[in-house]
């Protein structure tokens, strides 16, 4: 039994699933909490659970660059009140380099699993033939890489500039969705996604995230039958599977 938690901009999602991905509980959610130091995350996942069955394990996906379950960096999580508001550098440097892996594991008393957020919602859709590329569309943009089931080094495709000095996460995220509606910026994620084509000649690319369902039907038409969209739900599911996957 995995409890899966899919940390999120705007909301912190969990569930308890087993190895096949089935819940075993209604999933919970809560607004994500900000100002949000490592701390204040650590107690927010621990009284999540406290309401949900037991597991026997924790699988945690977050916003940003995650090496060894230790954050580089998140970009969200180092702001006064929440994507795009003031960053607060004595939230950066609580941040940076914090063992969450090791946090949870104690706090909870449970083997942890900690990866950035499209990572995890990755190995919920990914089949493990060939090369898969993940691109989740929420606050911002999350990117994972896969070569048949493994995962490849973290990119963060969403600070990197799609146009002059706007990055992918400012041109596709939720705030631009919601200015331009959604006809005007499904033509930006058909533009994002034909300028990554020929970068990665992926054989599957899965479009997931909370704003994945709000892609037009004429945008869909133009991505091509290699590219899918994914339920949002596969960040829970993809915390059950995530152990087999991406665990040797």
């Amino acid at each position: 039994m995995t409890l899966a938690v899919d940390c999120g901009g705007g909301g912190i999602k969990a569930n308890v699933l087993d190895s096949a991905g089935t819940a075993h509980a209604a999933p919970v959610r809560v607004p994500t909490p900000y100002p949000l130091p490592p701390a204040l995350l650590v107690d927010t996942v621990a009284e999540i659970a406290a309401g949900l069955p037991r597991a026997d394990r924790l699988t945690l996906g977050m916003p940003g660059m995650v090496r060894h379950g230790v954050v580089v960096h998140t970009p969200h999580y180092v702001t006064r009140s929440g994507p795009r508001s003031r960053v607060l550098p004595e939230l950066v440097t609580a941040w940076s380099s914090f063992d969450v892996r090791a946090a949870l594991g104690a706090r909870l008393g449970l083997p942890a699993l900690v990866l950035n957020d499209a990572e995890v919602h990755g190995a919920g859709v990914i089949s493990s033939s060939g090369v898969e590329l993940v691109l989740t569309l929420g606050t911002g943009l999350g990117s994972a890489l896969f070569d048949g089931g493994r995962l490849a080094p973290h990119l963060e495709w969403s600070r990197a500039p799609v146009r002059r000095s706007t990055t992918y996460d400012a041109y596709v995220g939720e705030p631009e969705r919601r200015r331009l509606g959604d006809g005007l910026w499904s033509r930006r994620v058909v533009a994002v996604v034909e300028g990554l084509r020929p970068v990665f000649w992926w054989d599957r690319l899965y479009l997931g995230g909370g704003n994945a369902r709000r892609i037009t039907p004429s945008a869909l038409e133009r991505l091509g039958d290699d590219v899918v969209v994914v339920p949002n739900s596969a960040a829970l599911v993809g915390g059950a599977r995530a152990w087999d996957l991406l665990v040797d």
